[in-house]
């Protein structure tokens, strides 16, 4: 049975919200309902890059206190609809309650320190993106072994737009939540937004054409890796090794932007 795309959720902005935005009781607890399908989803696919060891309950859980958050919060006057709001909301939510854990270990965090070096001084010695084979040679290890530390990595190989900016002065707090609620868009902090955006456009071109298509297919067209693997014929592994090198690229050429 397929699953369902966030795209096929309904946005019921109109339906639910009056001029004033504010929500009855009842339409409220209904609201919750509703959406309750897309916090599972989210929490689905978030929880299938983790370890076994992160409950999918919690992430649930600290999906709904987004979903509540965003009613809360919600203007309609901004012109946003309230499904794109829930969304960054929901995910926002995880994302902290994983910060919140610290789940990644040390050691897996050293070695994300490591890959995220190598990636860099090989694009500056080369002017391109290095094989795995010269990524393999230039940390000292074998290929199987490089393999193997990006599997081991993968985990924390997605993209999270304020982890790569949280070091960033100017951009410090700057979120989509903030456009919600402030009476009046801050120009500095759209031409911030328009800044990241192109950034991470410029990063993305720069990739190679595989990397592009794992990246757009996995977070555009949310396939799985199993899908996409089906897609390039190739193992889900290996898309999953290819997405880690890709992610481990536009990290470090963001983080040189953003320091």
């Amino acid at each position: 049975m397929p699953k369902p795309h966030p795209q096929k959720f309904k946005d019921y902005t109109r339906a639910y919200f009056n001029g004033s935005g504010q929500l009855t009781a009842e339409k409220r607890d209904e609201l919750i309902l509703t959406y309750t399908p897309l916090i599972k989803y989210i929490a689905t696919r978030l929880a299938s890059r983790l370890p076994t060891n992160i409950s999918l309950d919690d992430l649930i859980s600290s999906g709904i206190i987004g979903l509540i958050d965003s009613i809360d919060k919600f203007d309609i006057t901004k012109n946003v609809q309230f499904k794109t709001y829930a969304e960054f909301r929901i995910k926002g939510a995880m994302l902290d309650e994983l910060r919140s854990l610290d789940w990644v270990p040390r050691s897996v965090r050293g070695k994300i320190h490591q890959l995220e070096h190598a990636t860099s001084t090989m694009e500056q010695k080369l002017g391109r993106s290095a094989t795995d084979e010269e990524m393999a040679q230039t940390m000292n290890i074998s290929l199987d072994e490089f393999h193997k530390l990006l599997d081991e990595t993968k985990s924390i190989s997605f993209m999270d737009i304020d982890l790569l900016t949280q070091n960033s002065t100017d951009l410090r707090g700057s979120n989509f939540s903030d456009f919600m609620e402030q009476d009046s868009l801050d120009p500095f902090l759209a031409l911030s937004f328009s800044q990241i955006r192109d950034l991470v456009a410029q990063a993305v071109s720069e990739l190679s054409h595989k990397e592009q298509l794992v990246i757009s297919l996995y977070y555009f067209e949310e396939l799985t890796m199993k899908e996409i693997g089906l897609v390039l014929d190739y193992t889900e592994s290996r898309i999953s090794q290819m997405h880690s090198k890709a992610v481990l690229r536009l990290r470090s050429k963001l983080k040189k932007n953003f320091s």
